[in-house]
């Protein structure tokens, strides 16, 4: 199986990228054997990979890390970069790789001091592998220092060194930054790819794999967990039943608490999972052992550790929040398709009862404002105002 074959529906980001592989590996060749480098060659130090959430963004710049470190004897023969299956592409695909650095955050932004570690490692050589690559998968969430600090290391890269920065658009990245890089846009998939996909690698139903798909619009994480948890789909069912709750200010308000508790017991259900995990683990570095009081200085340590998980914890509250709302624009655009009598296939035929109830009863003015305060809702989230009380807003505004 190629490293491609992660990708979904990027047909043309996948010929960009294995062409670029492909001089890629011309260039390591050539070097090696000190001849001079390719003209024209379509590989770059800095890339930014744009595309709506559920797109493959660090899909794509896995698997093109992949095959920059791609050791197949196939390439001799002629064979392109990314097989798939040699030491190099396995252990890039499963973040062992010692030249390959994948950094995500849990948090609501990164900041300098995690950044000056990449640019510090940047500016080494490769261990082992033929390139050194640094996948950026949230470089959306750097901040304005964080960020200064990348920009020095992309406009001054280490000969072997590649940067692979993912964002939901350009305008998320700092306009020096992107203006070093090069850009490859990502689609959302086409929701029979993604079927499709559910099908060959979870095992899902045709039938449930092609709802899941449907539902999430072809966002390829949220199908998957659709389709397989049951957890998730009882989420998507209660709030796809707001939408016929709020006929008066109690109901608003009851369904707005509800939906702040489900994204707190998310929260809280991650925080049990790992947090006692890596608090023991501290404690156990730091010389206190199970029960025994923690020895002198490490208090800050165990602060700083506290402070990180409540900001994941918030950071968790909010993805949560931001997938029903989600759910709920989804709801309200199949009310408009019926509206409008647009060919356009519904999202949530599951509930489509309740769709042609709400579109029967309301006009297309009175959807596109109940968008609109999902919306709005949205942003104010973004701008930290506190969650109930945009929630509050948005359900009240749902009412007019």
């Amino acid at each position: 199986m190629a490293v491609w074959d992660d990708l979904v529906g990027q047909a043309k980001v996948e010929e960009q990228l294995a062409a670029a592989a492909r001089d890629a590996d011309a260039l390591v060749t050539s070097h090696a054997a000190g001849e001079p480098a390719p003209e024209a060659s379509k590989m770059t130090h800095a890339w930014l990979f744009t595309g709506p959430p559920g797109s493959g963004r660090a899909t794509a710049a896995r698997a093109f890390a992949a095959a920059l470190q791609c050791v197949s004897p196939d390439r001799a023969l002629g064979g392109s970069p990314g097989c798939g299956f040699c030491d190099g592409c396995h252990t890039a695909l499963v973040g062992t790789h010692a030249d390959v650095e994948v950094i995500r955050t849990d948090l609501l932004s990164i900041g300098v001091k995690e950044t000056r570690e990449l640019v510090r490692r940047a500016q080494l050589s490769p261990a082992g592998g033929r390139w050194q690559v640094i996948v950026l998968e949230d470089a959306d969430r750097l901040t304005e220092g964080a960020g200064n600090v990348i920009l020095k290391a992309v406009e001054e890269p280490a000969p072997r060194t590649v940067w692979l920065l993912c964002a939901p658009s350009l305008e998320d990245v700092l306009p020096t930054i992107r203006s070093r890089c090069r850009h490859l846009t990502l689609r959302t998939p086409p929701v029979d790819a993604v079927a499709d996909v559910l099908v060959r690698r979870d095992g899902v139903e045709p039938a449930a794999a092609m709802a899941a798909a449907r539902a999430t619009q072809g966002h390829i994480d949220r199908a998957r967990r659709l389709a397989t948890d049951e957890r998730a789909r009882s989420r998507r069912a209660v709030v796809l039943k707001l939408p016929l709750r709020v006929g008066d200010v109690g109901g608003c308000l009851k369904a707005a608490q509800e939906l702040i508790d489900a994204a707190g017991e998310d929260a809280k259900e991650v925080a049990e999972e790992i947090d006692a995990k890596e608090t023991e683990e501290l404690r156990a570095a730091l010389g206190g052992g199970q029960g025994s009081r923690m020895p002198r200085g490490t208090a800050g340590a165990m602060k700083e550790l506290e402070e990180r998980q409540k900001r994941r914890k918030t950071r968790t509250q909010r993805d949560s929040l931001d997938l029903a709302l989600t759910d709920l624009t989804a709801f309200y655009r199949d009310v408009l398709t019926l509206q409008l009598r647009a060919r356009t296939q519904l999202a949530n035929e599951d509930v489509r009862d309740a769709v042609e109830r709400i579109a029967r009863e309301t006009t297309p003015e009175r959807t596109l404002r109940r968008i609109e305060a999902v919306l709005a809702c949205r942003d104010a989230l973004e701008r930290n105002v506190a969650p109930l009380l945009a929630v509050e807003a948005m359900t009240m505004a749902l009412r007019d």
